[in-house]
C-alpha cells in the first residue's frame, strides 16, 4: 500500500506501521510530499514521525481508533456494501432540515442508536437529518466543534462503518443526510498539524488563535486539504450536502476565494455523481454574494443559515433584547416582517451590537427564497445560553405552535432542532469531555467567567465536564406520547405536510411574499401565493383583516372560523391558523 504526507520542512519522514518503521522518499513531482510502500490492509495501525520525532497520527486519517492522540488506521471504503446504492439524492428547494447531535439524540449516543430512530423523523415529514460535527475530538462527549483528523468519524459515535451504516438507513428511508464541517479552526487538544507544515498562519487571528492558512504561503496544500476532506465526506460516505460552519472566519485575501473554490469542486462532483449536493454556510456577514452563484460574481454556496430572522423571531417570543438582539427587539414584529420580506434586517442598517452599519441588501429578483435556511432554534442559540434552556422552558404550547407557523409555512427553508418538534422539557447544554485536566479546568472557568459577566452565580452555570450535563442534554424519548408534547407534534407533523402539499409554501420567489402586522396588538399576517398565516402572539384575542375573499382552514392551533364579510379573522391569544383563500 502507497503511503503519503505533505511536510515541506521535514528533513526526514519515517512511517510507522504495525510495530515496523520504514524512511519514506521525497516525492520528485510534488514539492514537500513524501511517500513510500509497506504491507497493510483495513485496520493496520500507523503514523509518521517527523525529523525523529514521535509517530503522530496522519493528517489525512481515515479512522483514528484510540482518538485524536493515538495512531491512525488504514480505511477500505470499497469493503462496505450499500443497500440504497441507487439513491438519487434529494434537493435543497423544498427540503425541511433536521439538525441532530448524534452524542444525546439518544442515550446511548452512537450513529447506530440514532438510525434507529430515524422512523421518527419520516413520519415528522422532514427530508434532510443534518447531523453536527463528526470528526475525532477529545474524550467520548462533546459538541464536536473541536474535532481534528478532519477526514475521520468519532471513534465513540461508530467511526466511518458507523456513519455509513446511518447513510445507508437514511437513504432507505428517503432522507438526505447533512454534515456539519469546521475549517476555520481545529480543536486544541489532538491538534498535530503544525508539526507536519504551515496549516495555521499569524497572518491572520480568529477567535480561536491563529486563522486556518488560505492565503499565505504553503496555502495551496492547506486548502487542497480541506477541499479533498469535504469532498471525501461526499463521495466516500455518500452526504448530501454540507453544512460549513462560521465562513466569516475563514480569512482569505487571494483573487478566488476558498469558498468559491469548493463550490465548484462540490457541484463538479454532483455532476459526476449524478446527485444533487450542496452547500449550507453560516454567515454573519449578511452578504448576498455568499449565496450568489459564481457566474454572477457570487461564491456560489447555495444556501445559508439566516440568524436574522431567528433573532427577530426570539425576540418577539421572549421580550429578551441583551446583546445582539437589541435592535431587533425594538420593533420585534417589524423585524419579522422586514425579514420574511428583505431577507436580512441587517441590509446596511446601523447595528447597536456592532456599534457599525452591517450587512448589504439582497436582491429579492435574483436570490431565491430556498438559499436562506430560517429557524426558531438550532444548537448555538440554545446551548450557548447559560442553562442550555430551550424556547418551551419558558413559552406555552400556544407560543410555540406560533413559533413553528412562522418557520414552517415562511419562505426560507426550514430547520428544526431536534427535539422541539414536541417541546422537549430537556435542556442542551454545554458539556465536553476534556482528557487534558489542564485545558478541562481552562473550559469550566472560562464558561463561568463569561456568564458572571452577565449576572449568573457560578453555581447555577452546568460544569461542562460533569457528565451529568451531557446526560441532561439527552432527549427523553418517552416524552412524544405525553401531553403537551403529543399535541405540540401532531402540529409540527401537518405544518410540514401543509408545507409538501401547498406549492405556494416552497414558491421561491421572496417578492411574492407579504406581510401585515401590528405591533402594539402583536399579530402578524403572512401572504404566500394563496395561503395566509395568521398569528396572535398577544395573550388577548385579536382582529385580524385578512379581506373578504372565501377561505378554508387547512389548520388551526385553537378552533377558528374563516374571517366572516367583514373580513376578519377573529384569532385567539397565543394562537395561530393557516388558510387558502379562494
Amino acid at each position: 500500500m502507497q503511503f503519503e504526507v505533505w511536510a515541506p520542512e521535514a528533513d526526514r519522514v519515517t512511517l510507522h506501521c504495525e510495530g515496523a518503521t520504514r524512511a519514506l522518499e521525497r516525492d520528485p513531482e510534488r514539492v514537500g510530499w513524501w511517500s513510500g510502500e509497506a504491507e497493510a490492509e483495513d485496520g493496520t495501525r500507523y503514523g509518521f514521525a517527523v525529523d525523529d520525532g514521535p509517530p503522530l497520527p496522519d493528517p489525512r486519517s481515515r479512522r483514528q481508533p484510540d482518538g485524536p492522540d493515538g495512531l491512525s488506521a488504514v480505511v477500505d471504503h470499497e469493503r462496505y456494501a450499500w443497500r440504497a446504492a441507487g439513491w438519487p439524492g434529494r434537493p435543497l428547494p423544498g427540503a425541511v432540515l433536521y439538525e441532530l447531535h448524534i452524542g444525546t439524540y439518544t442515550p446511548e449516543g452512537t450513529l447506530d442508536a440514532a438510525a434507529d430512530r430515524l422512523g421518527h423523523l419520516v413520519e415528522l415529514g422532514v427530508t434532510h437529518v443534518e447531523l453536527m460535527p463528526l470528526c475525532p475530538f477529545p474524550g467520548r462527549h462533546g459538541w464536536g466543534y473541536e474535532g481534528v483528523s478532519l477526514w475521520a468519524v468519532h471513534e465513540p459515535y461508530g467511526g466511518p462503518e458507523g456513519l455509513k451504516r446511518f447513510v445507508d438507513r437514511a437513504h432507505e428511508l428517503g432522507l438526505g443526510v447533512v454534515l456539519d464541517v469546521v475549517h476555520n479552526h481545529l480543536g486544541p487538544s489532538g491538534n498535530y498539524l503544525p508539526a507536519f507544515g504551515p496549516y495555521f498562519t499569524d497572518t491572520h487571528q480568529t477567535p480561536w488563535g491563529s486563522a486556518v492558512n488560505l492565503d499565505a504561503p504553503g496555502s495551496d496544500e492547506v486548502r487542497a486539504f480541506l477541499l479533498g476532506s469535504a469532498l471525501a465526506w461526499l463521495r466516500e460516505y455518500r452526504i448530501d450536502g454540507l453544512r460549513l460552519d462560521a465562513v466569516h472566519a475563514l480569512q482569505d485575501t487571494r483573487a478566488c476565494h476558498f469558498l468559491e473554490e469548493l463550490s465548484a469542486a462540490v457541484d463538479a462532483l454532483g455532476a459526476e455523481t449524478g446527485r444533487p449536493l450542496f452547500l449550507v454556510a453560516e454567515s454573519d456577514l449578511n452578504d448576498p454574494r455568499v449565496v450568489t452563484s459564481r457566474a454572477e460574481g457570487g461564491l456560489g454556496l447555495h444556501a445559508q443559515w439566516n440568524d436574522d430572522f431567528h433573532h427577530a423571531l426570539h425576540t418577539a417570543l421572549t421580550g429578551e433584547s441583551q446583546g445582539y438582539y437589541a435592535d431587533f427587539a425594538r420593533a420585534p414584529l417589524g423585524a419579522i416582517a422586514k425579514t420574511l420580506t428583505d431577507g436580512y434586517f441587517h441590509d446596511g442598517t446601523y447595528s447597536s451590537f456592532r456599534d457599525r452599519h452591517h450587512g448589504r441588501r439582497l436582491d429579492r429578483t435574483r436570490v431565491a427564497a430556498h438559499r436562506l435556511l430560517g429557524y426558531s432554534q438550532t444548537h448555538d442559540q440554545i446551548g450557548n445560553r447559560a442553562q442550555g434552556d430551550r424556547l418551551s422552558a419558558t413559552l406555552s404550547p400556544g407560543l410555540l405552535a406560533c413559533a413553528a407557523a412562522l418557520t414552517l409555512t415562511g419562505p426560507f427553508t426550514p430547520m428544526l432542532f431536534m427535539g422541539e418538534e414536541w417541546a422537549a422539557g430537556t435542556p442542551w447544554q454545554f458539556f465536553t469531555d476534556h482528557t487534558d485536566p489542564d485545558l478541562a479546568d481552562a473550559v469550566r472557568r472560562g464558561r463561568r467567567r463569561e456568564f458572571a459577566a452577565h449576572g449568573w452565580a457560578e453555581e447555577d452555570v452546568p460544569d461542562p465536564q460533569d457528565p451529568a450535563t451531557r446526560d441532561r442534554s439527552c432527549l427523553d424519548w418517552s416524552e412524544p406520547r405525553n401531553e403537551p408534547h403529543a399535541r405540540v407534534l401532531a402540529w409540527y407533523r401537518r405544518l410540514i405536510a401543509l408545507r409538501h402539499e401547498q406549492p405556494d409554501l416552497t414558491d421561491p420567489d421572496l417578492t411574492d411574499t407579504k406581510v401585515a402586522y401590528d405591533e402594539d396588538a402583536r399579530w402578524l399576517a403572512l401572504r404566500r401565493g394563496d395561503v395566509r398565516v395568521a398569528v396572535n402572539l398577544g395573550k388577548e384575542p385579536a382582529a385580524i383583516p385578512l379581506g373578504t375573499r372565501p377561505a378554508e382552514i387547512l389548520a388551526a392551533w385553537e378552533p377558528v372560523e374563516a374571517p366572516g364579510a367583514d373580513g376578519l379573522l377573529r384569532l385567539p391569544g397565543e394562537s395561530c391558523v393557516v388558510l387558502a383563500q379562494a
